[in-house]
């Protein structure tokens, strides 16, 4: 049971001994604790010294409404911007990806000192390191799905490239980033954009990545040779059209998401549910 009045905020648990009352502090969430939100189970977790009730909350919402009328928002994804955005209204985000890639390069050097030592006080410090990597990863991933939730709102359709089975091109980048381009966790910050976004009566939906970053906005062309990756723009042979790279891609996915809101049956598009 949870008391969290004003005055008092307590948990009342029941142990192999007795029922027993702790207090404490939620800050942050106190939102959670309204009539909107109904609690579910709760699970007492031990981590770090320290104890934490997790507890599975769910609230009522209203679908999705692809006919009133939401705004289109393309995402692509990647690690020099962690996500570039492309809207309705032709308006661009970027989402700086340094400071990540720069703080994942000094994990990866923790690492390979520690794999190097391979001492039982370097083996357990290595499952130290991934865990307090793990938790980072997941800080800023919710840190981005809640920033593109909150940037565009309710009525909002999010549209991601689906990325099963797909294996990145990591040629064009310098050795000490390829392991980062293939293990940060691009499929977790689609689950927390997932439920994030459904919160707020908007939806996310999955496109086929097949030359989004090849194929021009303004003419159709498909031409590989037309992404310069060493300058990062797009430039079309045919019409001359320029861009950033990123928001090219950004531009083909936000497309893919007008035709699906349009109805027309696009095999490429898939709806995208809730997860967890």
């Amino acid at each position: 049971m949870v008391n969290s009045s004003d005055k008092i905020r307590q948990l009342s648990i029941t142990t192999l001994g007795k029922r027993t009352k702790l207090r404490f502090t939620a800050k942050g969430f106190e939102k959670y604790f309204t009539e909107d939100w109904k609690l579910g189970t709760a699970k007492l977790v031990h981590s770090r010294g320290k104890w934490f009730l997790h507890i599975g909350i769910t609230k009522k919402t209203s679908d999705f409404n692809s006919k009133d009328n939401p705004q289109i928002v393309g995402i692509d994804r990647g690690l020099r911007f962690l996500a570039t955005t492309f809207d309705s209204e032709g308006k661009t985000l970027f989402f700086d990806g340094q400071k990540i890639l720069c703080k994942r390069k000094k994990f990866l050097e923790i690492r390979r000192q520690l794999q190097s030592k391979g001492t039982r006080s370097a083996k357990r410090k290595l499952k130290q390191l991934a865990q307090r990597e793990n938790r980072w990863m997941t800080d800023v991933n919710h840190w981005l799905a809640k920033t593109l939730v909150a940037a565009y709102g309710s009525h909002t359709l999010f549209v991601l490239e689906d990325l099963t089975n797909v294996t990145f091109n990591t040629d064009d980048l310098p050795k000490s980033l390829r392991n980062n381009h293939r293990s940060w966790a691009f499929f977790q910050l689609e689950s927390f954009l997932t439920y994030k976004a459904q919160a707020i009566q908007s939806i996310v939906a999955k496109v086929n990545p097949a030359f989004t970053s090849q194929r021009c906005p303004k003419c159709g062309l498909v031409e590989k040779a037309n992404r310069h990756h060493e300058t990062h723009e797009y430039w079309c042979v045919r019409c001359q059209y320029r861009c950033n790279d990123d928001r090219l891609g950004a531009m083909n996915i936000a497309a893919l998401g007008q035709e699906w809101l349009s109805g027309v049956k696009h095999p490429k598009i898939t709806k995208l549910t809730a997860i967890g």
